[in-house]
């Protein structure tokens, strides 16, 4: 069976699971030699497209899958679709409202819709920003396992900084997603640019991995309704998963 082949059913087998899984999982799964299966897991891990969870003996998808993720993404249909309801977003709630996608440990944004007389944001499309310092990172990360958080974010060195807040520790990080994953919907406060609020929701794919988020941004000096505004950016969530996936949120 050519190389080729295999790797890519690897890749495509590691994309549906739940969290990284081992070598001799991917062997017995796939009908592949366990000795083929270590030597493609290395040249993968090589180029990014898998890490290996040394504790765990494990392997799951690198940031060099999530470039490829978010690439298709910001093709077609999420942008397309994506951009109607952001806009809808941005009318209703009378903030500024954005889409993201994760490629690796960053967000990429693929949509923006400024609201009159809000502030300009740094969220502006085809901008990268830290996924552990924005409500839309956050609320990809919550919903990705856990495993797979700790291989994007192994050590301190994986946590860039802007303003000085946000965790700077893989354990504080932990701390920021369990409170994202109880109370239902991510926050950021200055921890992006000061003076500036966001909310965000995953928006899920058909097997419940987070393809995107929405988030609402608004002046933190302006008494606004966090529930209320997470509230409206989770209709919109749920309203794209509908239109990309079929409904999903709450089945």
């Amino acid at each position: 069976m050519p190389a080729a082949d295999q790797t890519l059913r690897m890749l495509a087998f590691l994309a549906r699971q739940r969290g990284p899984v081992a070598a001799r999982t991917l062997a017995d799964q796939l009908g592949i030699p366990r000795s083929t299966v270590y030597h493609l897991l290395s040249a993968l891990e090589e180029h990014g497209f898998v890490v290996h969870l040394p504790g765990d003996r494990r392997w799951g998808l690198g940031a060099a899958a999530f470039e490829l993720a978010g690439g298709y993404a910001r093709q077609q249909p999420l942008a397309r679709l994506g951009r109607v309801r952001v806009a809808a977003l941005a009318d209703a709630a009378g903030e500024s409202a954005h889409l993201a996608v994760m490629t690796g440990r960053d967000v990429l944004y693929i949509v923006e819709e400024r609201a009159p007389r809000r502030p300009a944001l740094v969220t502006d499309v085809g901008v990268r920003l830290p996924a552990h310092l924005t409500a839309t990172g956050r609320a990809m990360l919550a919903a990705l396992p856990r495993e797979q958080v700790r291989a994007l974010y192994p050590d301190a060195s994986a946590f860039a900084d802007r303003t000085g807040r946000g965790p700077q520790r893989p354990g504080e990080l932990r701390a920021v997603l369990r409170e994202t994953r109880a109370r239902g919907y991510a926050t950021e406060d200055g921890e992006v640019t000061l003076g500036l609020r966001s909310v965000g929701v995953a928006v899920r794919d058909h097997a419940g991995w987070p393809a995107a988020a929405i988030a609402l941004t608004w002046p933190a000096d302006q008494p606004r309704d966090e529930g209320e505004l997470a509230a409206r950016a989770a209709d919109a969530a749920a309203e794209l998963e509908r239109r990309l996936y079929g409904s999903r949120r709450g089945s």
